[in-house]
C-alpha cells in the first residue's frame, strides 16, 4: 500500500469515527507515522483529502442517475439493484456521506453528495411526498448507512457474507423505496389522523 493510499484509509477511518471536523491533518500524519508536511504533499488540504475519498462514490451515483434520466421506462427495481451494488462497492464511504453530509454542506464534495441524494429522493418522489414517504426514504438510507458502518464496528463484517448482505439489502430497499399499492403498515398506522 502506498503512503497516499494509507493516508486515505486512515483519514476515512478517522472521519468516520471522530468526525471530519474533529480530525486534524496532524492526527492523520501521526497515525500514519509521517509528518503533516508529508500529508500536505499528497493532499493540499483536509478538504481535498475528503474530496479524494468521497468523489469516487459520488461520481458513480451521479453516473447511475444520469443513465436513468436518459433511459425510457425507468424501473425502480432495476435502480435499486444497481444502487445496492454501488453502496456495497463504496461501503466505507456511504456512512460518512449519509451521517455527516448535512453538517458538512459547506464542503463542496459533501454539498454535491447531498444534491445527488436529493436527486435519488426525487426519482422515487419521496422527498416531496407525505410524512410516511419521507420517513420511508430516511429509514432506507439511514438504515443502510447504519448497517454498513455498524458491521465493522460491531465485528460483524467477517460474519456477514457479502452476497447475503446484497440479497438482504435488495429486498429491504425494494420494500422501502418501491412500495406496493397497498400500505406496508396496518390501516390504523398508515393514517395518523385522529378519529373522532
Amino acid at each position: 500500500m502506498t503512503l497516499h493510499d494509507e493516508l486515505r484509509a486512515i483519514a476515512l477511518a478517522e472521519f468516520a469515527t471522530s468526525g471530519y471536523a474533529a480530525t486534524s491533518l496532524q492526527r492523520i500524519a501521526d497515525l500514519a507515522g509521517t509528518s503533516k508536511a508529508s500529508v500536505l504533499y499528497h493532499f493540499a488540504s483536509k478538504e481535498l483529502l475528503l474530496a479524494d475519498i468521497v468523489s469516487p462514490a459520488v461520481d458513480d451515483l451521479d453516473r447511475l442517475l444520469d443513465s436513468i434520466d436518459t433511459a425510457s421506462g425507468l424501473r425502480h427495481a432495476d435502480f435499486v439493484e444497481n444502487f445496492v451494488d454501488l453502496l456495497l462497492r463504496h461501503r466505507e464511504v456511504v456512512p460518512l456521506v449519509i451521517n455527516q453530509g448535512a453538517t458538512l454542506d459547506d464542503v463542496p464534495v459533501m454539498h454535491r453528495a447531498t444534491e445527488i441524494m436529493r436527486r435519488v429522493a426525487e426519482l422515487f418522489r419521496l422527498a416531496s411526498g407525505s410524512t410516511m414517504e419521507k420517513l420511508r426514504f430516511g429509514v432506507a438510507f439511514g438504515g443502510v448507512a447504519y448497517t454498513l458502518a455498524a458491521a465493522e464496528r460491531l465485528g460483524l463484517s467477517g460474519e456477514i457474507d457479502v452476497d447475503d448482505l446484497r440479497g438482504a439489502l435488495l429486498v429491504i430497499l425494494h420494500e422501502l423505496l418501491v412500495p406496493s399499492e397497498q400500505s406496508l403498515a396496518p390501516a390504523s398506522l398508515a393514517d395518523p389522523t385522529p378519529k373522532d
